[in-house]
């Protein structure tokens, strides 16, 4: 599965404890994470798609931050609340 998310989102990538995690965070600007994400979308993307591939990458950026600081939802919780 590691394989197949670096394929579809280079900017993530699993560490060696198994945790999702940017790579690019510590390393590179925000400026410059849009523009490597920018330069995989196809030649002839629309701005609509650069708009979406950009909130979708800060969506993911926010939530391992969320995760990272221990703001999650347990499985089992999340089921409870959904069976009720």
């Amino acid at each position: 599965m590691a394989a197949q998310l670096d394929k579809a989102w280079p900017w993530v990538s699993t560490a060696v404890d198994g945790r999702w995690y940017n790579p690019f965070m510590p390393m590179e600007t925000e400026k410059q994470r849009a523009i490597k994400a920018l330069r995989t979308l196809p030649d002839d993307a629309t701005i609509e798609d650069a708009i979406e591939r950009l909130c979708f990458i800060a969506k993911i950026e926010e939530g391992l931050r969320q995760s990272e600081a221990g703001c999650v939802v347990p499985h089992e919780e999340v089921k409870k609340q959904f069976l009720t």
